[in-house]
């Protein structure tokens, strides 16, 4: 028996519930939250006939579907495009969109350059440079939270990390927002950002070469293993890319996110205020709450049962990560943001073998700024409208004006 969808239209299983849900809608990225609870309410597994794909919304299909890359690939696409069926808007990753054993090799290298030791040898600079950068929006006092604090923060420490001449360093915020818009369908968010990226990318491509990066730096020590034979000379460019895509924005909405909450949560930065060990915390519960990627797609490399459906091969299946991390099934008063929470296990740097490959960097770089905030800063307030910035995979702020008192 065929089941009309809530939007009068077929889905694809009849016995998926459909929904009309556009989560690529200006309207839902506004304010997705009752979007995402009317997706878990209808079931583990859904139908969205707007852009005829799978979605999941629940934490325990979300964390399933990330941790089951041979039946859910990355290779043909992250994103609404199906590698398989159309042409990728630029070389595509080998990391983000690739499958064992070819990302394993990759990721290995990642994993070596982008090591625990690694960020060892970082803390002392970044937290010097968190320290020097709280002391100076003190003496502002009134500021914008994003601009001058969420971008200016890791844009003073990742691109010198990474080896990157101090030229063109502007293009790094655009082309990283690029990436994601891109993930999303054709809609105009996405075809805008393509339209304007060509010197992004040209400068992207150019500081990718062996000879445009530091010694010592992120990007000399991937191309260093060139020379090992752990990965070719055609590679290493493509790795570096994807740092320079994974390592910034990710980092700013995170460290965005963590500023709206503790501004917006007076009685949380007081508790941070008085055990600034607690700074990591409150910048992982910040991920958990805001979730900075809100989704990523995969494609079924077979028939495989889901949520309790079966589903074929060759579908995109969409996974709400925002969703998952607010899901009650997964966790106590998920609406709160708590510092003190076990926000381990949350998926906003995603799950896996593919788990967010700058996520130890956005870490270092969220708990030195924040353990600076606690120690220095004894009030944070907005002063002015919220202005959100939109784009179809990440969920960030353009403008947050903030005052800041001393402690």
């Amino acid at each position: 028996m065929s089941v009309l969808t809530e939007s009068g239209l077929r889905a694809a299983d009849a016995s998926v519930p459909g929904l009309d849900v556009d989560p690529f809608a200006i309207e839902f990225f506004d304010d997705p939250y009752p979007a995402h609870a009317r997706l878990r309410d209808a079931g583990p597994l859904v139908y969205l006939d707007k852009w005829s794909v799978y979605g999941v919304a629940r934490y325990a299909e979300v964390h399933a579907v990330l941790n089951d890359p041979m039946t859910f690939c990355s290779s043909r696409g992250v994103g609404l495009s199906d590698f398989a069926k159309e042409e990728p808007w630029r070389p595509q990753s080998i990391i983000l969109e690739a499958d064992p054993p070819a990302h394993t090799r990759a990721r290995a290298v990642l994993s070596h350059v982008l090591s625990p030791t690694a960020m060892k040898h970082l803390r002392d600079r970044f937290a010097a440079a968190a320290a020097a950068k709280v002391d100076e929006l003190l003496a502002r006092k009134s500021f914008d939270a994003i601009a001058d604090l969420a971008e200016a923060y890791p844009m003073s420490v990742f691109p010198d990390a990474l080896g990157l001449k101090a030229e063109g360093r502007e293009h790094l915020l655009p082309y990283a927002g690029l990436v994601f818009n891109a993930f999303g369908p054709p809609n105009q968010l996405r075809q805008d950002a393509i339209e304007r990226s060509a010197p992004h990318q040209a400068y992207v491509a150019e500081q990718c070469q062996r000879e445009n990066l530091a010694p010592g730096g992120f990007g000399a020590c991937i191309h260093a293993r060139v020379d090992s034979g752990d990965i070719t000379a055609e590679e290493a460019p493509l790795l570096v890319r994807s740092l320079l895509s994974a390592g910034i924005d990710t980092t700013v909405n995170g460290l965005g996110a963590a500023i709206y909450c503790l501004a917006r949560f007076p009685e949380q930065l007081a508790r941070l205020r008085r055990d600034p060990s607690l700074a990591r915390n409150a910048f992982e519960e910040a991920v958990r709450f805001e979730s900075p990627v809100q989704t990523f797609f995969r494609t079924t490399t077979r028939e495989v049962e889901l949520g309790g459906h079966r589903i074929g091969e060759g579908e995109k299946v969409l996974m709400f990560l925002g969703s998952a991390n607010r899901d009650p099934r997964r966790w106590d008063n998920p609406d709160d943001y708590d510092i003190t929470r076990r926000a381990s296990g949350h998926v906003g740097f995603g799950s896996g073998i593919h788990m967010c490959v700058g996520q130890l960097v956005a870490r270092l770089e969220g708990e030195t700024f924040l353990s600076a905030l606690a120690r220095k800063v004894a009030s944070i307030d907005i002063t002015g409208p919220v202005k959100r910035r939109y784009n179809n995979t990440l969920r960030g702020l353009e403008n947050l004006p903030i005052t800041i008192t001393a402690a």
